[in-house]
């Protein structure tokens, strides 16, 4: 049957207040000199002195040792429908519940949460929410998963981890919509507790990523890399920006990455962009452009590519690459199974990837 939620639906409680701040020790780090500390987390690796702050906005030098300000008192949290993070591939038609805190080590110029991501944890509004509680409420919401969102979720990487270590005997996923932008050692202790991730692979050049996001690629493709190591089920969304990571060189050796390093299994979202944050000028992604961009993808072996931010488009649908089989219809954040037999195709038993129990 159809998923029950709609577009989202905001979890129900009342604000703990302005600037609640977390107060936890991170192990990511290292001594620096001069009483200053060396964040380990993202390649930006932020030396950071005594009462100051690294580059993401949450993490603060206290008597040379860091701690993090987004540990248990999250500015958003929403129960959602999993399509929305979006996982296409994961327990479709059910709800995930989702937190963020404020923070982020990116600054895209198309941010769509650029309010919570470009703040610090003093400037919002939060919620005092342990990841015991995070649990609870999950469970409360009849949600199947607690997803990581909104904002870049590496910047409350310590609550994440524990979110997941408390989900997991309960039986819940534990799920991140990541810029992909941390560190191997760090990645692969959240590994151990994740299950799912959506990353935006945000283009496929140096420059697109320096200009733009204020990052840089090679990290995330070594992310994509360790994900797939360690068998976390993996989406990828690349939003296409007009004009800026659309042309056909650029679409077509990320789809070969894909295809190569990882796997044509591998699901890719490419999503319409509409104007945002410091892109307000720019025009909305052409439909002709992100079909042209699944075509490309489809050339290149990939079997399960979609078109999002399109409602009613029929590439949101899932489709069996090997006998064209309906297997999910979806509407909008809407999902129907349709032709799905314990994780393979119902008519020629293709194994599809994903999380479906």
């Amino acid at each position: 049957m159809w998923g029950a939620l709609g577009p989202g639906r905001a979890f129900a409680q009342r604000a703990a207040g302005l600037g609640l701040l977390g107060n936890h020790e991170s192990p990511y780090c290292v001594a620096a000199s001069g009483g200053a500390s060396q964040c380990t987390i993202c390649p930006r690796r932020c030396v950071i002195g005594p009462g100051e702050r690294g580059w993401c906005r949450v993490r603060e030098n206290r008597g040379g040792k860091l701690t993090s300000l987004a540990y248990g008192n999250p500015c958003a949290v929403n129960v959602d429908p999993v399509e929305k993070k979006p996982f296409f591939h994961v327990l479709p038609g059910t709800r995930s519940f989702s937190v963020a805190t404020a923070g982020c080590n990116f600054d895209c110029k198309f941010c769509q949460n650029f309010e919570i991501s470009q703040a610090r944890p003093d400037e919002t509004f939060n919620q005092d929410l342990s990841p015991e509680a995070v649990v609870e409420q999950a469970r409360k919401y009849a949600c199947r998963s607690v997803a990581s969102t909104y904002v870049e979720p590496t910047v409350f990487l310590e609550y994440m981890i524990d979110i997941g270590r408390a989900a997991r005997p309960l039986g819940l996923l534990n799920t991140m919509h990541s810029n992909g932008y941390m560190n191997p050692a760090p990645l692969e202790d959240l590994c151990r507790v994740l299950d799912a991730a959506c990353i935006d692979l945000k283009g496929f050049t140096e420059s697109y990523y320096r200009d733009i996001t204020e990052g840089t690629l090679a990290p995330v493709l070594e992310t994509l890399k360790i994900l797939k190591k360690n068998k976390v089920h993996t989406e990828i969304v690349n939003l296409m920006l007009p004009g800026k990571n659309d042309g056909e060189d650029e679409v077509r050796a990320m789809c070969r990455f894909i295809r190569d390093e990882l796997t044509p299994d591998t699901p890719l979202h490419f999503t319409r962009f509409y104007p945002l944050y410091k892109l307000r000028s720019l025009e909305p992604t052409p439909l002709a452009t992100l079909e042209k961009a699944r075509g490309i993808a489809l050339s290149e072996g990939l079997s399960f590519v979609y078109i999002g931010n399109v409602p009613g488009n029929p590439a949101e649908n899932t489709v069996c690459p090997q006998c064209r089989a309906d297997l999910i219809k979806r509407a909008g954040f809407m999902s129907r199974v349709v032709g799905l037999d314990g994780g393979k195709c119902a008519r020629c038993g293709r194994p599809i990837p994903g999380i479906w129990v």
